[in-house]
């Protein structure tokens, strides 16, 4: 097939509602854990289902990268297939909400499936566009975010469906963005022979200063990420209790973290104008800001608290696809699939550190102060990565 300059209009969209349906998978548990008997007298499980999604979606990213699977099989294959796995896995709730182990299991194995969805969907885009890819990635990236919220809005709609509809909704979804992609896109154009992992190289990586600066920059985003997301409904019960009004906590956190997604959207829109480098820096800044100050915010009513919450799920998620730009740009060319792949596996395994330290915290001392924790990442991102502005390829 000959490389068109501009691939079908209906490529992009497609590719993009079909993450969406895909990565609804990635929160479903989280959505649904005040409603399972396992985890009734359990505290500590918002933070282990979601580090066990976590572990399993490291352990999918190495042994994809290490067999190469997304390059060695048609992509639309290898995406279809992670769906409808990742579906049976997150769908095999209904049979195990008795069993705390089970459950951990079952959340696991979705995060591992979802290395077929949300990497290889972000690949098959990178097939099709040579030119405004940091655009696209906004918005593959802002279809995460939605598909991440997309649990919380089902559980939270006025028409109150039960756990178990909230667990076929996405299973059914997952398996419908697979077929998607199956049937009405192939591989793109500009598909490049990918250099593989290896791990042997990553200290020749890191030892560019401004690969290390792009890298740690996302470190610091990933700490506070997946941890705000996890807590959002903790924080916003907290607050409706301390003021005592009735919100409705998971469509609150459905708001919140969504608004992450079109973020991301204008964030790669902005990033064509302004480069990749000042969007990332200008979201990390504002999040720190939200981190540093929550503490406050936390005790006023719901009337300031809830927009403070929307800033803050705003900023905290527009600088991820932009980072995944920046390490693009800033890594060796010849080791680009190697760097790229450690980055993003290391980056979950700062969020797993930054959950289970939340979980810790949250037993030692009062909700408020303890999300305070969140502030370190950012703020040590930001010091990392502001050589980046100087920089005019970024």
């Amino acid at each position: 097939m000959g490389k068109a300059s501009h691939p079908p209009s209906y490529i992009l969209p497609l590719i993009v509602l079909s993450q969406f349906a895909g990565t609804s998978l990635w929160f479903a548990g989280n959505a649904i854990l005040a409603d399972l008997p396992a985890l009734a007298t359990r505290p500590e499980a918002v933070g282990h289902m979601t580090a066990a999604v976590h572990i399993g979606f490291i352990a999918g990213t190495l042994l994809f990268a290490l067999l190469t699977i997304a390059d060695r099989f048609y992509a639309p294959r290898v995406f279809f297939f992670s769906c409808v796995l990742g579906a049976t896995a997150n769908a095999a709730t209904l049979f195990t909400a008795d069993s705390y182990s089970l459950l951990l299991l079952g959340r696991f194995l979705t995060g591992f499936l979802l290395a077929g969805i949300y990497p290889v969907g972000m690949k098959i885009a990178a097939d099709w566009f040579d030119k405004g890819l940091g655009k696209a990635l906004g918005l593959l990236v802002g279809a995460l975010v939605f598909g991440t919220a997309f649990p919380h809005l089902l559980k939270g709609v006025s028409w109150k469906l039960s756990w178990q509809a909230v667990i076929i909704a996405t299973s059914a979804f997952a398996v419908v963005g697979g077929l998607l992609i199956l049937l009405f896109v192939h591989e793109g154009p500009f598909k490049k022979k990918a250099s593989g992992f290896h791990p042997a190289i990553l200290g020749q990586v890191f030892r560019s200063p401004d690969f290390r600066a792009a890298s740690f920059g996302y470190f610091g985003h990933m700490w506070e990420l997946y941890t705000l997301w996890a807590f959002v409904p903790l924080m916003l019960k907290a607050n409706s209790t301390a003021h005592g009004t009735t919100l409705n906590l998971s469509l609150w956190s459905f708001y919140i973290i969504a608004a992450g997604g079109c973020s991301c959207m204008l964030g790669g829109l902005l990033s064509q104008k302004i480069g990749s480098a000042r969007v990332a820096i200008t979201a990390l800044l504002t999040s720190a800001v939200c981190a540093s100050t929550s503490y406050f915010f936390i005790h006023l009513p719901p009337v300031i608290f809830l927009p403070f919450m929307l800033i803050w799920g705003l900023a905290v998620t527009a600088d991820s696809p932009q980072f995944s730009t920046l390490t693009a740009l800033t890594a060796p060319p010849a080791y680009k699939g190697t760097a790229v792949t450690a980055v993003i596996s290391l980056g979950f395994m700062v969020s797993i550190i930054s959950i289970q330290a939340m979980n810790y915290l949250l037993e030692l001392a009062p909700h408020a102060i303890t999300y305070l924790a969140l502030a370190p990442g950012p703020i040590l991102g930001l010091l990392a990565c502001r050589r980046l502005l100087n920089k005019p390829m970024v």
